[in-house]
């Protein structure tokens, strides 16, 4: 958990490169004069302003770290949302600024603001963690591996940190993508920040590489898909600024993608645009440039990859409460057709766990391997009279 890092604001300069070839010589320029290859000498010696140093006498620890952003009020800690090890990082510095005596906060991007009653109960210890993963709708509306997020959350229940929902909800931003801004009706606009700050071009160009890099989004128009960025960025940088401005005795850390917070473009500008507060930007370093305008420090921790999940090997339709998650297909290896369930079957039990939805049958599978066996069961309709429930074992894979 606990990693080096190198802080690259301080110590990235430009190097003065000392070349052991002799330009501007007889062989390389026949007709050149003498002054023309002292020049050519010179320019070839001159220092290169894209190289960069890194001081490894600079080199510190997660400790150090730590001391050195205590001061500031918010704490941005970005993330890819596979990594493990970005997510204990991002614990060390929860952890580490709470033994400081700091009061704090965790902003998280993974929750949407309306399920911020669920969050409270939560942390607050009035409904357990399966209650609070379907009541915040989390395996519809986030999809990564819960098992990523759940020493963070843990770790807020145990010590009592509030844990804020900083986005916006995903009916919203969809439409927002459908029409843009300009084509929500009234009511909508009201749901959304009232200052949308579109000053910056690089953060437009920096949107725009994404939106070019990602085939899928080419129906959708480029304008709209700028409009969600922005509204992502500014919704979650006004609930920051709120939720600061009413407890300022906090300090925030939020937690959220690399791309949110880089080059302070998206959250970090528009929160500090509303409020004039200190920050601190944290990032993986691992597989990016060192671009000290990314952050203020970088980390370089190991690969930690999460236990393999246990899985059925089905395609289920998702969102929807009809009794049992509905099978669609199956992936190519799948345990569940194996044992003879089919598609069209609804599963309505797996192990001790009652299944009314998608969000069921991850919860059932949360601490399952591959290998373990699970007994499932399904409802499979029949043309004449009632539904047949069959059981079966399912091997997980």
């Amino acid at each position: 958990m606990f990693v080096s890092y190198f802080q690259l604001s301080a110590f990235v300069v430009t190097a003065v490169l000392v070349s052991g070839a002799c330009a501007g010589t007889e062989s390389a320029a026949p007709h050149a004069t003498s002054a023309q290859a002292g020049a050519q000498a010179a320019s070839a010696q001159a220092p290169d302003p894209g190289t960069r140093v890194l001081d490894l006498g600079a080199l510190s620890d997660m400790s150090d770290l730590l001391d050195r952003i205590a001061d500031r009020r918010v704490v941005f800690v970005g993330e890819s949302h596979d990594r493990y090890e970005d997510h204990l990082n991002q614990l060390a510095v929860i952890d580490g600024l709470q033994t400081r005596g700091k009061s704090l906060a965790i902003g998280m991007e993974f929750f949407q603001q309306p399920y911020q009653a669920a969050i409270d109960a939560y942390v607050a210890g009035e409904i357990d963690e399966a209650e609070f993963l379907r009541r915040t709708e989390y395996f519809d509306r986030w999809r990564f591996d819960y098992r990523l997020y759940r020493p963070i959350l843990r770790f807020a229940r145990e010590h009592g940190i509030p844990v804020i929902a900083l986005n916006l909800e995903a009916e919203l931003t969809r439409r927002v993508g459908e029409v843009g801004i300009a084509g929500l009706t009234e009511a909508e606009r009201a749901r959304i920040p009232a200052e949308i700050d579109r000053s910056d071009p690089t953060y437009r160009e920096r949107i725009e590489a994404v939106f070019a890099m990602h085939p899928s989004e080419r129906k959708q128009d480029v304008e709209n898909f700028l409009d969600v960025q922005l509204l992502w960025d500014e919704g979650m940088a006004e609930r920051a600024a709120d939720y600061l401005k009413a407890n300022p005795e906090r300090t925030l850390v939020v937690l959220a993608g690399s791309g949110h917070v880089e080059y302070g473009q998206g959250i970090p500008s528009r929160l500090t645009r509303r409020l004039d507060v200190p920050t601190v930007t944290i990032l993986n370093g691992t597989q990016r440039d060192m671009d000290p305008a990314a952050a203020d420090f970088f980390l370089y921790p190991q690969e930690i990859a999460l236990p393999a999940s246990g899985l059925l090997g089905v395609m289920l339709e998702s969102g929807v409460d009809r009794g049992g998650a509905l099978i669609q297909g199956f992936a190519e290896s799948s345990g569940a057709k194996d044992a003879g369930i089919q598609e069209g079957d609804r599963i309505v039990q797996i192990g001790d766990q009652p299944v009314s939805a998608y969000a069921d049958v991850r919860i059932a599978l949360l601490d399952k391997g591959p290998g373990e066996k699970m007994p499932v069961e399904v409802l499979r309709e029949r043309k004449l009279g009632a539904d047949q429930r069959l059981s079966f074992q399912v091997e997980l894979r």
